[in-house]
């Protein structure tokens, strides 16, 4: 991947969010980021299809819940040959930064996890962890299956 433009914004998103209820701020959070960037970054047609934002900052708005956005957030957006702007989260304003350290920990822990699979990949050939996933499957069928064993019937006597 060629990149032609890199660049890091810090986006205000408070005008744009307020212009609507507040049931629908994250969402509109999400597209006035898109629109930005389009502009910004100069895409053709600011076609916000070719837009592409991580997780990251996904969660970085969804934080607070649909009603509370933050009001800004840094990104770094970087533009490719076929004109799709990838972007990264970089921070959030200084008023968030216990939640800028959850949206931290959160990326680091799924990082943690690709580097673990990509080793267990490594270490066991894909059809070892198919049988393996089988196996514990089994094991959790089976211990789900243990409390719902029939108790012993009451005999009834007949007079």
């Amino acid at each position: 991947m060629a990149e032609i433009l890199e660049r890091i914004y810090t986006i205000p998103l408070k005008r744009e969010t307020n212009k609507v209820a507040y049931y629908k701020r994250a969402k509109k959070a999400v597209k006035a980021i898109k629109v930005f960037l389009a502009k910004h970054m100069k895409v053709e047609n600011r076609d916000i299809k070719k837009i592409k934002l991580s997780d990251n900052i996904n969660q970085a708005i969804w934080s607070r819940s649909i009603k509370n956005p933050p009001q800004k957030i840094t990104v770094k957006a970087i533009k490719d040959k076929e004109g799709i702007v990838k972007t990264e989260f970089v921070g959030l304003p200084k008023k968030f930064k216990s939640e800028e350290a959850k949206i931290k920990k959160l990326m680091e822990k799924k990082e943690r996890k690709a580097k673990e699979a990509k080793e267990k990949v490594k270490k066991k050939g894909t059809e070892k962890i198919a049988k393996d996933k089988l196996e514990e499957n089994k094991e959790k069928v089976e211990q789900k299956e243990k409390p719902e064993e029939k108790k012993p019937e009451k005999k009834v006597k007949k007079v």
